[in-house]
């Protein structure tokens, strides 16, 4: 078929879509009946759709067919980012916040004003954090059941940049990392700027399905492997002992990196201990206080074995060179007085108090969550397509995250994240009950 007739077709499909002549939700003619109806090959056709869900105006679902898309929705909408409309109620990115972390900020730099410590903040610090500012961050991982010595710690500028400062360190673009089928889209957005293959791993109910892991390690050369072992975003899972042991074994015999991202362990009462603590020569181990503490306390810590801390430090002094002294006095201060002991406790509180909102309004519906989580993944009817779900919530002022950009196989499924996390609990119950009007619309 010549290029500029191939072209004319995806240029022909494209305005039918963009001028509403195709509307949102219209199923397209098969790959096979476009070929007989234009004078196609087949592969020509399959070339065709796949232009046209390159350029987000289409999508096609296995078993289903191929779809217009809903183009008003933002492609990739969701990605942990805040809604870009004022008054819009957010249930798409957490900033969990609790009454009085306001004055505790205004408490804590008043102390730091007065501290004899204060010069030193306005020099260059030591690239992975000063000595006794990595003795506070061990001691207070040991209350999540890691013992560390305080040279093993890195300070970074979030757990963001401890994903990113762990890739850029030890893997290479065009390694390949095994991940969950459904994953933390700002590991994905890390992968797509360091150019890392990432590869699906099957899920199941309680986790990832390891068999599956093992036989793709034995087909593909894996490099890493990304998890989240306590509290997976988006499907709350916490690994059982048995599980971590199993991909531990996995590791060893494949020779595989283990990046554990523990953002949001602190919400799980007594999990199994870290990956780290069974592995500790193959896992990098990464969290921070953003969610437990404040997100735009910018304060993240990464746990490495020896040999691979001078390189994180060497990474760290290329891109950041140290993370702000201001920052990580208050954020030690803060671990060393009780503060983020106190908030981890009260969060885990206030976070059971949205799921029980969640699960009554929800009740009936297809969904799955950790009991002391701040989010939730709902599965949407047969009958519902999540873009559509998602503009018709965007148009009522609740912005969600459909299932796109936490999913790494071919097939987007139909469900949206809700973060419970970011609104009070009066507008959360509502922002959910429009959400079950939205979505129960489906099921009558």
């Amino acid at each position: 078929m010549p290029r500029a007739r191939y072209k004319h077709l995806v240029d022909k499909f494209a305005h039918e879509i963009r001028s509403g002549t195709l509307p949102p939700g219209t199923q397209l003619p098969t790959h096979r009946q476009l070929a007989m109806r234009e004078g196609l090959a087949l592969v020509t056709a399959t070339r065709v759709y796949a232009e046209l869900e390159r350029m987000g105006l289409v999508s096609g679902e296995t078993g289903r067919g191929t779809f217009v898309r809903e183009t008003a929705v933002p492609l990739g909408h969701g990605i942990d980012q805040p809604p870009a409309t004022e008054g819009m109620i957010d249930l798409n990115f957490n900033s969990p916040s609790l009454p009085g972390q306001t004055e505790m900020l205004r408490k804590a730099l008043r102390q730091i004003a007065v501290s004899g410590d204060l010069e030193a903040l306005l020099h260059y610090q030591p690239h992975g954090g000063r000595k006794h500012e990595r003795s506070v961050i061990a001691r207070h991982l040991e209350a999540r059941g890691l013992s560390v010595d305080a040279d093993n710690v890195l300070i970074v500028s979030g757990a963001q940049q401890g994903l990113a400062a762990s890739v850029m360190s030890l893997l290479n673009p065009g390694d390949v990392v095994a991940v969950d089928a459904l994953t933390y889209s700002g590991f994905k957005a890390l992968a797509e700027v360091h150019r890392l293959e990432l590869v699906p791993v099957a899920i199941q109910d309680e986790g990832p399905d390891l068999q599956a892991l093992e036989q793709l390690c034995r087909t593909r050369r894996i490099k890493a492997v990304y998890t989240m072992p306590t509290l997976h975003n988006p499907l709350g899972w916490v690994m059982d002992a048995g599980q971590r042991q199993q991909l531990v074994a996995i590791a060893r015999r494949h020779n595989l990196l283990i990046i554990e991202d523990a953002a949001y362990a602190f919400l799980a009462e007594n999990p199994p201990p870290p990956l780290i603590t069974l592995a500790p020569e193959l896992t990098v181990y990464v969290s921070g206080l953003s969610k437990s503490v404040a997100t735009g306390l910018r304060i993240g810590f990464i746990v490495a074995p020896d040999r691979w801390v001078p390189l994180i430090e060497r990474t760290i002094r290329a891109t950041t060179w140290n993370t702000p002294g201001l920052m990580t006095a208050i954020a030690c201060g803060w671990i060393e007085d009780g503060t983020v002991a106190r908030l981890e406790t009260e969060k885990r509180r206030d976070a059971r108090a949205r799921q029980t909102i969640a699960r009554e309004v929800l009740a009936g519906l297809d969904y799955v969550a950790h009991p002391a989580s701040y989010f939730l993944w709902l599965r949407l009817p047969e009958e519902a397509r999540a873009d559509q779900v998602v503009m018709t919530l965007i148009k009522a002022n609740i912005s969600v995250s459909t299932a796109e950009p936490f999913c790494i196989a071919g097939h987007t499924p139909h469900a949206i994240r809700l973060a419970l996390g970011s609104v009070d609990l009066n507008t959360l119950q509502a922002a959910l009950t429009q959400v079950r009007e939205v979505v129960g619309h489906y099921l009558y």
